[in-house]
């Protein structure tokens, strides 16, 4: 058997391919949408891609499943409860699939969404304990999969919780204890609250470790874990429900239309959005007004899902060689809007600079002199939930970067205002987004919380 994880750091996704050497017959499990690390192992071995199976209708990013079917020829497989736009083969709870010696089981494992599934590997069919079990988001390295993401199509978190419980303990834990565990996202993932960095660990490991299977009844297991879930990036219901339509495939290798000054602001007239890609530093030095900074380097889809809305167009900023870059990873949660990006952005800045302006960004002590000097400065906490519990600066509101555009309102674009967040990166993306939605005075702390707290204790 050959068994490849591929793990992408920006959304904390894995993704599986599993081939039997013997027919060389391969499937691929959860892929992301630009598929050509998959197409380029097939073809190195040899293997024929005949399957592109869905653990479930992922939410946090656009799965490949329409891509690779249309490159392969390969049938979409999903839970027969599940139900699709696209043609679909629905597999049975129980029911297997052989490649040849390596046979793949499916399980329906309900919980985290009502159609999710596991699948458990063996690297020969008769072997009684299995080489793996890929366990969607039903279960994590360390935690388990959050009830709560559906709740607005339907579904409470509740009686999901119920079913993933059962899921866990029926479907799950009744493997054997060397059977290897591999996730489809880790640590950073809002999927979950507490994953490890781990990318894979058995259900010996976990059935030890993880916080949520110890939990001695189900009542318990319920209130743990569907209390201080971090708030669900607003494109996640988007990606659910695109997940199951037919849709527009990535043309993931060509670039997008290159733009002069003047298309940049005609479009920004029209309601597009500058969604600028370097760093907070760089960022604060200068950039176009009305920019909106994420940058490349962090989690860029995920927080521009978080703060650009689904329905408007989007105009790249990047340092130069990085548009195409931008564009997949935008791409990557079906943000497929991109119509265009700024050729030649510094020239432009420097042909154009009174269109450019500054950043404000304060130290920790710079940022307590001008609190101590203005009594109504206003001071946002853009963190989660979960960190704000750890402490928090005094007088500070919290919001967290993700609901900052739905909660403007409890704002006021007045008065001078300061946010922060751990590090600086998420402060940068708030302050920005309250610049471009008119707020006059907009600061942000270097090093976030963390430097602020570090200067208050040696003080």
């Amino acid at each position: 058997m050959k068994f490849t994880q591929y793990y992408l750091d920006c959304l904390s996704h894995a993704s599986y391919l599993i081939a039997d050497e013997k027919t060389r017959r391969a499937v691929v499990v959860d892929p992301q949408r630009d598929i050509a690390e998959y197409l380029a192992d097939a073809e190195q071995n040899g293997y024929t891609i005949e399957l592109v199976i869905e653990t479930h209708f992922h939410a946090d990013f656009l799965s490949g499943h329409l891509e690779l079917a249309e490159a392969t020829g390969a049938k979409i497989v999903y839970s027969s409860v599940a139900e699709t736009e696209f043609e679909s083969m629905g597999v049975a709870d129980g029911e297997r699939y052989s490649l040849g010696e390596v046979t793949l089981e499916f399980r329906h494992t309900p919980g985290h969404t009502p159609e999710s599934m596991s699948i458990v590997v063996y690297e020969h069919a008769g072997d009684e304990v299995p080489y793996g079990v890929l366990t969607g988001d039903a279960l994590f390295i360390g935690d388990v999969g959050r009830p709560d993401l559906l709740a607005s199509i339907g579904f409470t978190r509740e009686e999901l919780a119920e079913k993933l419980y059962d899921s866990l303990h029926n479907k799950l834990m009744t493997l054997p204890d060397a059977t290897r565990v591999f996730p489809a996202h880790g640590a950073g993932s809002a999927c979950g609250k507490n994953l490890s960095t781990e990318l894979s660990s058995t259900i010996g490991d976990q059935k030890e470790t993880n916080y949520a299977l110890r939990a001695p009844d189900k009542a318990t297991f319920m209130a743990l874990v569907t209390e201080g879930q971090p708030p669900a990036p607003a494109y996640f219901v988007y990606n659910a429900v695109l997940n199951r339509k037919e849709r527009e495939l990535l043309a993931e290798a060509e670039m997008p239309a290159a733009l002069s000054y003047a298309q940049l602001r005609d479009a920004m007239e029209a309601g597009a959005i500058l969604v600028d890609g370097r760093g907070p530093e760089e960022f604060a030095l200068g950039h176009l007004r009305g920019a909106v900074n994420i940058g490349l380097e962090g989690r860029y889809a995920e927080f521009a899902g978080s703060v650009v809305p689904t329905d408007v167009d989007i105009v790249l900023f990047t340092e130069p060689g990085a548009e195409l870059e931008a564009k997949t990873r935008l791409a990557r949660i079906g943000f497929d809007r991109v119509v265009g990006y700024l050729e030649n952005p510094f020239e432009v800045m420097f042909d154009h600079s009174g269109d450019v302006e500054v950043a404000s960004r304060l130290t920790a002590q710079a940022f307590d002199e001008r609190a101590a000097a203005l009594p109504d400065l206003q001071v946002v906490d853009v963190r989660n939930p979960g960190e704000v519990a750890a402490g928090m600066v005094p007088g500070a509101v919290s919001i967290p970067v993700g609901q900052l555009p739905s909660r403007l309102d409890e704002l006021d674009p007045a008065k001078p205002t300061v946010v922060y967040c751990a590090g600086g990166y998420r402060s940068s993306v708030a302050a920005s987004l309250l610049r471009r939605n008119g707020f006059i005075d907009v600061s942000d702390i270097l090093g976030g919380y963390g430097a602020w707290e570090s200067a208050h204790q040696n003080a």
